[in-house]
């Protein structure tokens, strides 16, 4: 190679060749994370006795049992109870020994037993749970422990590091690491906990253990995993310290935990009902039914209308409402923007205290595929209007036939209620608004089945006169 083109080619190569080097961040260093946050994490054995079983030498020997109980049934040793011991995981959260975990880990248990890496055991006395949250509040008589600096789950990022320190099956201290994979997840059943997702590795044990930031920080307490198998599939999820941490102060302050209450069924809205209520997106939480007496329908709220907005929250799912409504301050004043008629307006709401299991949850998701119109239906008789509480409105479903009822959902046994919006006053009402339903155009349904309100979308197919 000439000299001047060496003296241009090879800076210039050598240049090239270090970009990927200088580019590339190291991965993260978890030693010293480790050793400074490991001491504050416990492991948590709860004792349950089992229920009464007669022992050998207490069932007579004439008994037609005796000889099974003899061959399958062995008696403890003499002075040892059996007890079951699952295992656990928590952390301190302050140095006079308060410890949070979760509920399922502690259970109803009657006697709960706390180890410290150091190998010092406690037995611990519960504070108080939360079956909402999952969460329970835990005290060990000592003093000067060590304990987290709890962080602030809210300024977590999608992609952050993290890490967790547990007990997965019974091997203490276990360290795994992975990245957040979302933030704000509801999950089934779960109505007032936005978890945060991640693919660090969590297992039986792990439960009610921290999740850590790279700065040291707990942002979590995991509590559970997605799996087909029951162990770790890449999806585990773990409760927000700030909602954790407002939970350990109500408990530590009250001894319960209170939460906002609206009184509202709610649903998702899916891509046809959105259209049926003429919303120019799927988007909210779809009101089914509004509980008597209820904060919702003294703030004048009905059936069909769609929540968009909680305060100065968006809501995109009818899984995000519960967690605004739960920590909103009771006795608050909220403005609420809804869609209705399909026009958007706003509400003040009087935020009320959730009473017993009267939770605002989101109902079952059904996906009802469009589809031609076809059912019979007729006027209940008075036992089945006592029965379904229907009063003096609505309409039993008596078959369901190929077509629009059968794809969108709609069974026999179902009562509908309304028909796009309005009040069912019988069968004849039903099938004169059936006989007017646009081409093309999907209306909302709200039936009533086994109890639960829900919204279906019903849409006429062209039927073959109606093709040009």
């Amino acid at each position: 190679m000439p000299g001047r083109f060496r003296n241009i080619l090879l800076p210039a190569i050598l240049w090239a060749a270090a970009l990927p080097l200088a580019a590339a961040s190291p991965l993260p260093d978890f030693t010293d994370l480790v050793e400074e946050n490991s001491p504050a994490v416990v492991s948590i054995e709860a004792h349950a006795a089992p229920p009464q079983i007669a022992r050998r030498h207490e069932i007579p020997k004439d008994h037609p049992l005796f000889h099974f109980f003899e061959k399958f049934f062995k008696d403890p040793p003499a002075g040892r109870t059996p007890w079951s011991a699952p295992r656990g995981s928590g952390f301190l959260v302050s140095a006079d020994g308060y410890i949070l975990t979760n509920r399922h880990v502690v259970g109803n248990s009657e006697k709960i037993v706390v180890r410290l890496q150091d190998r010092r055991e406690f037995r611990a006395k519960l504070i108080g749970t939360d079956e909402h949250s999952d969460l329970a509040v835990l005290h060990i008589d000592a003093e000067d422990l060590p304990a987290v600096t709890v962080g602030d789950s809210s300024r977590l990022r999608v992609g952050e590091w993290v890490m967790a320190i547990g007990s997965p099956f019974g091997f203490d201290y276990s360290v795994t690491v992975g990245v957040v994979s979302a933030i704000g997840r509801g999950l089934p059943n779960e109505n007032y906990v936005p978890y945060i997702q991640t693919d660090v590795a969590i297992n039986p044990g792990n439960s009610g253990g921290p999740l850590f930031t790279l700065n040291g920080d707990v942002v979590g307490v995991n509590a559970q995993i997605f799996s087909p198998t029951g162990g770790y599939s890449g999806l585990s999820f773990t409760i927000p310290i700030n909602l954790a941490m407002e939970v350990y102060r109500q408990i530590r302050e009250h001894g319960r935990v209170t939460r906002g209450w609206l009184g509202v069924r709610i649903q998702d809205v899916t891509h046809e009902l959105a259209a049926s209520f003429n919303m120019d997106q799927a988007r909210g939480a779809l009101i089914a039914q509004v509980l008597p007496a209820s904060p919702a329908m003294r703030a004048g709220l009905r059936e069909g209308d769609v929540i968009v907005r909680f305060g100065d929250r968006e809501i995109i799912y009818a899984s995000d409402l519960p967690p605004r409504v739960g920590s909103a301050a009771i006795g608050s004043e909220v403005a609420l923007e809804l869609i209705r008629d399909g026009r958007s307006r706003t509400l003040q709401v009087t935020v009320g205290e959730l009473p017993g299991d009267a939770a605002d949850r989101p109902l079952a998701d059904v996906a009802p595929p469009a589809a031609p119109l076809g059912l019979e239906v007729s006027d209940p008789t008075e036992e089945e209007r006592q029965e379904l509480a229907l009063g003096d409105h609505g309409v039993v479903v008596r078959k369901v036939m190929p077509g629009p009822a059968l794809a969108a959902g709609i069974r026999v046994g179902d009562a509908l209620l309304q028909f796009d919006n309005r009040e069912l006053e019988g069968s004849q009402h039903f099938r004169a608004l059936a006989g007017k339903l646009a081409v093309g155009k999907p209306v909302p349904i709200l039936l009533q089945r086994d109890g639960v309100p829900l919204f279906l979308a019903l849409r006429r197919d062209p039927l073959p006169e109606d093709l040009p």
